[in-house]
């Protein structure tokens, strides 16, 4: 009796197992149970993923007028009709800042900032350069704060038709502060001498941008 009790019994001890694995199987949501993600973690994930959106402002250069977006202190260094863009985004606390120029004095050094404030009718309006973390001396000249990691630099060189372009990426937070408004254009490249940090000669032209 007992010998044939014990196959039925085995019998009946697998199937259950095997049973309960099924269930089991079945609640665990897939391999490892691991559940599938929710609608929001969905979400979550796609907007942690997506790019920083490019904010753009483009330009002609003309004399100031108050409606005027890129203005020109010196037409013969900066022509009326030329061009420029600027683009910029943010994220995290960093930023990348490009800048296009179009028809401006062929085979020359230009400099380039970002400055605090607006483009005014007098090129001083702009104010001094965007610094991450600002000098409390003014005018600053101290390469400890006038450098190209705590400012934003653009110096570009034209080619033969005037075209020029500039990239300048570093910890910024430009989105969030309202102290970074105008990229200027300066007469000659930036200088990285103490004393002369940051100094790039006169102010060309000026753009009001979004950043």
């Amino acid at each position: 009796m007992q010998r044939t009790r014990l196959p039925g019994s085995i019998f009946g001890l697998c199937a259950a197992s095997a049973l309960l694995v099924a269930c089991g199987g079945g609640d665990a949501g897939g391999a490892g149970g691991q559940q599938p993600p929710t609608d929001q973690q969905q979400t979550e994930q796609q907007t942690s993923e997506a790019p920083a959106p490019v904010k753009e402002t483009s330009g002609t250069f003309q004399t100031y007028q108050p409606t005027v977006t890129a203005i020109t202190y010196d037409p013969d260094q900066v022509p009326i009709g030329s061009r420029i863009k600027v683009n910029s985004q943010s994220t995290d606390g960093k930023s990348k800042v490009t800048i296009d120029v179009q028809g401006l004095q062929p085979d020359r050094d230009y400099g380039a900032h970002v400055h605090v404030n607006k483009c005014g009718q007098d090129s001083k309006e702009s104010g001094p350069h965007y610094q991450e973390k600002p000098d409390p001396v003014k005018p600053s000249v101290d390469p400890a704060f006038a450098n190209p990691q705590n400012e934003v630099w653009l110096d570009f060189h034209t080619d033969g038709e005037g075209n020029g372009h500039a990239t300048a990426e570093g910890n910024w937070s430009l989105a969030t502060r309202d102290d970074a408004q105008s990229v200027v254009i300066h007469a000659q490249p930036t200088s990285s001498e103490p004393g002369q940090a940051g100094d790039a000669g006169d102010r060309l032209a000026c753009i009001t941008a979004d950043f």
